[in-house]
């Protein structure tokens, strides 16, 4: 199918020097040497060096000598060759392809093509490593001896380590929601500057708690080798917030915790999930178990789901994926579901993420597109109505997706099993696709994953690609961390989702009188209803009241920025916890948006600002997750700065030496503007450039901003008409974004 089987052994060898373990994101010099086997190569007749379609290794180049990722190629014997660069030339996962044509001359057994990426001998610091780690990296080689473009993987491939760098940010995670008396979990670990856990960390480290904590030590040690710790077995024996610090053996503070609420009793605790991610065997990196012991012992999850693309799950693979969820699966512990990623083409319905409950359940593929078993190509699905079909009586659910197929829920939902949407991913940010279920009519939870393809579920850096968004998490609330109980929050839409970041999310509403809370969405038909005084997130409900008490409270992890209380697609009020009156010498610059739905939906940013009149003292970046794309101040009132979108946003604080004096002029390929730095308030200024919220916004915050709780309580209005979808999106200051699943209400 995809590749010639025809004598690998004949086909040539290929051999990669150095060889051994080298740092994610660092330059080296790496020269290839094949080996032309018996048949040669003949004229016009081609190789490829092939990596992955998630590496983010540098795009080899061979017009600036001096510059990264200078990459020579040289026969033996004097033959031309033609050589290019495709990130899509060959058959995926191994898409990105060095691609080399003999164009005059051949090659004989035992001739030899020198590959040399990352040349240094004009001055280039190299060839800069992919930024997340792989045991098992490979320069994969296929030979075309026969000018026929029928390709044969080499039988023995080169390859190199790539690990782990020096850790450089510290995180210690803890639950955000338990009762007094309940046992959790803490984890610790190290991370490198492109969010690789670090096997560097050692010392002895204290851990300090603004409550006591039962069971916690009070210091630890940890050796070169290990990637992360855990502390099993705590509780806290009072009701109150705890926060937990980490520091070194010098007394250097290193970290602080995300919060984690002790509460006298709650009904439903809080699990942190990251519900869609895919290994090696399909377009991700490193293997399915390892994926999956990275989101337990590494990103410290409680729930997981393991979502490869239907199309590359061979019979054999689904299997081995369905024996490790049933090893993995401890209630009270770690939870994990068995699923795939149903990866139809958007004129079909687009993306759609299934999760089943129970192991054993058979996958109904969008197509076999990538599969030479054709044995069950009548199971297919190939459209999402008829997955929808397909899947009427399983006990699963399934969730919307963006990823490069688009999922169209206008063309497909069912609302039978499609309960939610992914907002965010690291794919970026998509507000569309709830406004797109709002605008329908839907009654759809919110969730936020990562899509990741770098091994790094649950805690998911974007790297240097153009994946642009760190990874996003749910949370859901359930009564206890069992597949029963974890199924019941995700068709409930009993959950808020998050761009990565942990933090106490409560939304409630609060009826004069008896309202029906219906136990299944009522569009369904007749059902069981119970009368409330009160919903949480996710609830459907019918009520007499002309209004309800709209209950939010919040414990983020960073200073708040703001928070939007929303009534399906309108913003009934921008709540922030600071005055006019506190405001200083901080503005915020904001870039954010897409151009487009389809999978090159990438808006670029690059630019800069000047300020006439005034002068920076301090510059922080906003949401940058790719250190290849920096803000450089040039000078006292200047900066330049390399910057792209995929539907979220980053930007910059920037602190002024005069709070009020000067003009701010910014330059960008879509936004060229002048503001009067004495009117930027509170409220933002938006300067419009087309697409899905494609702007730069500009507004001016504290100058330090200590408020990281809300408790906020407002009388909403209920329109009779339609359905009332109340919500909340709330944005830290450091960029993380919150959206609670809505809260549906009828009249």
């Amino acid at each position: 199918m995809p590749h010639s089987h025809y004598l690998p052994e004949r086909m040539g060898s290929a051999t990669i020097s150095p060889a051994g373990r080298f740092e994610a994101g660092s330059f080296q010099s790496f020269t290839l040497v094949y080996t032309a086997g018996y048949f040669g190569i003949d004229d016009t007749g081609s190789l490829k060096v092939v990596h992955r379609f998630a590496s983010d290794m540098g795009r080899p180049q061979w017009s600036e000598p001096a510059a990264p990722n200078y990459t020579t190629v040289k026969a033996s014997n004097g033959a031309v060759l033609e050589v290019h660069y495709d990130a899509k030339r060959n058959v995926r996962p191994w898409d990105k392809t060095l691609f080399v044509r003999v164009i005059r001359g051949f090659l004989r057994e035992g001739d030899t093509i020198t590959i040399c990426f990352g040349d240094r001998s004009q001055g280039s610091p190299g060839m800069r490593v992919q930024t997340f780690c792989e045991p098992t990296f490979e320069f994969r080689v296929l030979a075309d001896p026969f000018a026929t473009y029928h390709y044969t993987e080499l039988p023995v491939q080169p390859c190199i380590a790539v690990v782990a760098g020096a850790p450089v940010l510290w995180k210690a995670i803890v639950p955000t929601l338990r009762t007094v008396g309940q046992t959790f979990r803490l984890g610790f670990k190290g991370e490198d500057k492109w969010g690789n856990p670090s096997d560097q960390v050692e010392g002895i480290f204290t851990l300090r708690s603004s409550r006591p904590i039962a069971g916690l030590p009070a210091t630890f040690a940890m050796r070169r080798g290990e990637h992360s710790r855990s502390f099993e077995n705590l509780s806290v024996a009072e009701a109150g917030e705890v926060r937990i610090e980490v520091f070194d053996a010098a007394g250097t503070r290193l970290c602080i915790s995300n919060p984690l609420h002790i509460a006298s009793d709650a009904p439903l605790l809080h699990y942190w999930a990251d519900l869609h991610g895919q290994s090696e065997e399909t377009i991700g990196t490193n293997s399915a178990r390892e994926l999956i012991e990275f989101a337990r012992d590494r990103a410290f999850l409680d729930v997981m789901s393991h979502q490869g693309n239907d199309f590359q799950i061979t019979t054999p693979f689904w299997e081995h994926l369905n024996r490790l969820t049933a090893e993995f699966n401890e209630d009270g512990r770690f939870v994990i579901y068995p699923g795939y990623e149903w990866s139809g083409n958007t004129g079909l319905g687009g993306d759609r993420n299934v999760m089943f409950m129970r192991e054993g359940r058979p996958i109904h593929r969008s197509s076999h597109a990538l599969l030479e078993d054709l044995s069950d190509l009548a199971s297919d699905a190939n459209s999402a109505r008829d997955l929808f079909d397909a899947l009427k009586d399983e006990d699963c659910v399934v969730f919307a997706h963006i990823g490069g197929r688009y999922a169209d829920i206008k063309m497909a939902h069912d609302l039978r099993i499609e309960r939610s949407v992914e907002v965010h991913s690291d794919w970026g940010t998509f507000e569309w696709l709830v406004h797109d279920a709002m605008e329908q009519g839907y009654r759809v939870g919110i969730l936020a994953n990562s899509d990741g393809h770098k091994g790094r579920h649950g805690a998911s850096h974007p790297g240097a690609s153009l994946f642009g968004a760190y990874g996003g998490l749910s949370c859901l609330l359930a009564r206890d961390l069992t597949r029963e109980a974890i199924f019941d929050a995700l068709r409930k839409r009993h959950h808020y989702a998050t761009t990565g970041c942990r933090m106490l999310l409560d939304v409630q509403a609060h009826f004069a009188s008896d309202a029906q809370r219906y136990e299944n969405d009522p569009k369904l038909g007749p059902g069981e209803t119970t009368a409330v005084r009160s919903a949480i997130m996710g609830d459907i409900l019918h009520c007499i009241d002309e209004t309800l008490e709209l209950r939010v409270h919040a414990v983020a992890s960073a200073p708040i920025e703001r928070i939007e209380i929303r009534n399906r697609l309108a913003v009934l009020e921008t709540w922030r916890p600071y005055s006019e009156r506190e405001l200083g010498r901080r503005i915020r610059v904001i870039w954010e948006g897409s151009e487009y739905r389809g999978r090159g939906r990438q808006t670029v940013w690059d630019g800069g600002c000047h300020l006439t009149g005034n002068r920076f003292e301090r510059i922080v970046p906003i949401n940058q997750w790719n250190l290849d794309k920096q803000i450089v101040q040039t000078d006292p009132a200047s900066l330049q700065w390399s910057a792209l979108t995929t539907g979220g946003f980053g930007g910059f604080d920037a602190w002024l030496a005069d709070p009020h004096a000067g003009v701010l002029r910014i330059d960008t390929p879509l936004v060229k503007c002048e503001i009067n730095i004495a009117d930027v308030g509170r409220e933002d200024q938006v300067f419009e450039a087309g697409g899905i919220r494609r702007q730069i916004r500009v507004f001016r915050l504290p100058d330090e901003n200590p408020h990281q709780q809300a408790r906020i309580s407002r009388r909403i209005p209920l329109q009779a008409k339609d359905d009332n979808a109340l919500y909340v999106c709330l944005t830290q200051e450091d960029g993380h974004l919150v959206w609670s699943s809505p809260i549906y209400v009828t009249r």
